[in-house]
């Protein structure tokens, strides 16, 4: 037991000589204070004793007892005492001069306050047994509080991040699409365009230049690309013109996955004025042939869609003509052309990239006479297979070059392209005198508004000059002769 009086009285003072003790107290109460091991004591604000007093250790027992004992009047002494081994204790005697004052225990915490150099020490209950250990340094660093945190940071740059990786999709996608076209292009022009191939066979310049080092293709665009030849009889030259996808555009390759479209080819043949006959020949899929029959002028204004003849081999099932007569269609539908592409086996193996043929000598252009066929361009691992389509641009040339219209035929078509020119010239009256009956109503609004803008009395001159001019041209004309 630890006993320390802090009084001013002294046992020299003179109540311990001249005056008798008091008389003793009811014995004090017993205070239980349930505390944890290694405990560390706060500072008290009031303080009854010194800390020198006290050596005890400063980790005081989990039940340990603090019991205060009056010594005399106005003193008290704080006694700590281990917890009873027997736990039978009997409970304290309650009495009048029982109390528990919550001053005497001021800065002894009521919750347990662990130490830095107690952590990770195993703390054990008054029975002697230890408690679990507390979490590691790795369980501290994986805290889900973190985790949770660094997700809500990232998620507040989900508009950058989205924006970047966009940009970088579509810097990627811009060189690998203008890459793939590029080399389908050049696949093409290996295939058709070079030495032994079938446009150097039937034309004698290929290419843009005059030399053998001019290039094949012209490059207009990303997906664009263009090939020239010319040097043949029955035409002045041809143009090839590839239209790609637009691979290198992210939100046109999209598309196209959504709407699929495919590459395509035109052949435009510039023919000779005295080459061709007065020939309207349409050639392409039942649905776009209808169009074409409707949207093309030459075709509306000229020709029909015409029906298989009897007795006769026959264009596929998926094809329909559109010409000015049947003995236009007859001609230029031979058996040759049958047997290569258009008949109904033919067509299945070797016509899936045919789009449309499209003949005319009243071709809306700055050629009027033109030869006209597309294609679907297949990729470039298979460029083979439109062999026989291509082949139909120089044998069409020579087929229409020679070909002559019967007498009777002839007859027909003039009467047609007569009627034809005389609807022309009246449009084109027509749209002259709105031309004119537009320009003047400009000017009069000209002149109205520069009216609006002269003063009063200029107003009143003009008005008379237009008075005057007006009775000058009322007066009738008189003619001054002189007598002989």
């Amino acid at each position: 037991m630890l006993s320390s009086t802090c009084s001013p009285f002294s046992p020299s003072s003179p109540y311990s000589s001249t005056t008798s003790p008091p008389p003793p107290l009811p014995p004090a109460p017993t205070l239980r204070a349930s505390m944890p091991k290694k405990m560390k004591i706060l500072p008290q604000k009031r303080r009854y004793c010194s800390a020198s007093s006290h050596p005890a250790s400063p980790h005081l027992s989990l039940h340990s007892h603090f019991r205060v004992s009056p010594r005399s009047s106005g003193v008290r002494t704080i006694q700590i005492q281990s917890p009873p081994s027997d736990q039978s204790t009997k409970p304290a005697s309650t009495s009048a001069f029982e109390y528990w004052d919550e001053d005497e225990f001021e800065g002894i915490p009521q919750n347990v306050i662990s130490t830095p150099e107690n952590e990770g020490v195993p703390e054990s209950d008054g029975a002697g047994s230890e408690s679990d250990p507390s979490p590691s340094s790795e369980n501290l660093d994986k805290d889900p509080k973190s985790d949770v945190k660094f997700l809500k940071r990232l998620g507040s740059y989900s508009v950058e991040i989205a924006c970047v990786s966009f940009l970088i999709v579509f810097t990627i996608n811009y060189f690998t699409g203008k890459r793939e076209n590029e080399n389908l292009a050049l696949a093409w022009a290996s295939k058709f365009a070079t030495k032994d191939s079938i446009f150097d066979k039937n034309f004698s310049l290929l290419g843009v230049g005059d030399t053998d080092d001019s290039p094949l293709l012209l490059q207009e665009g990303k997906n664009v690309f263009k090939f020239y030849a010319s040097g043949r009889r029955f035409c002045s030259g041809l143009l090839a013109t590839m239209e790609l996808k637009s691979r290198h555009d992210l939100i046109s390759r999209l598309y196209n996955m959504v709407v699929p479209c495919k590459d395509e080819i035109t052949f435009e043949v510039y023919m000779n004025d005295d080459a061709m006959d007065q020939v309207v020949f349409a050639l392409a899929r039942k649905k776009l042939a209808k169009t074409m029959q409707k949207e093309l002028r030459d075709l509306q204004r000229l020709a029909g869609l015409v029906n298989p003849p009897n007795g006769r081999k026959w264009v596929a099932d998926e094809l329909q003509i559109v010409a000015e007569s049947k003995e236009v269609a007859g001609d230029l539908i031979t058996d040759a052309v049958l047997e290569q592409v258009f008949g109904d086996k033919a067509f299945d193996k070797f016509g899936k990239g045919f789009i449309s043929m499209h003949f005319s000598d009243q071709y809306l252009g700055s050629n009027k006479k033109m030869l006209v066929f597309k294609f679907a361009l297949p990729d470039a691992n298979h460029m083979a297979d439109m062999t026989r389509l291509v082949a139909l641009v120089p044998y069409y040339i020579d087929l229409i070059g020679r070909y002559k219209l019967s007498s009777h035929a002839r007859s027909k078509t003039d009467a047609a392209r007569t009627k034809i020119a005389q609807e022309i010239y009246r449009e084109l009256q027509n749209a002259r005198q709105e031309a004119l009956q537009k320009k003047k109503a400009e000017q009069r609004k000209k002149l109205e508004e520069a009216e609006a803008k002269l003063s009063a009395e200029a107003l009143r001159k003009k008005e008379a000059k237009d008075r005057a001019r007006q009775m000058k041209k009322a007066m009738p004309k008189m003619k001054m002769t002189r007598a002989h």
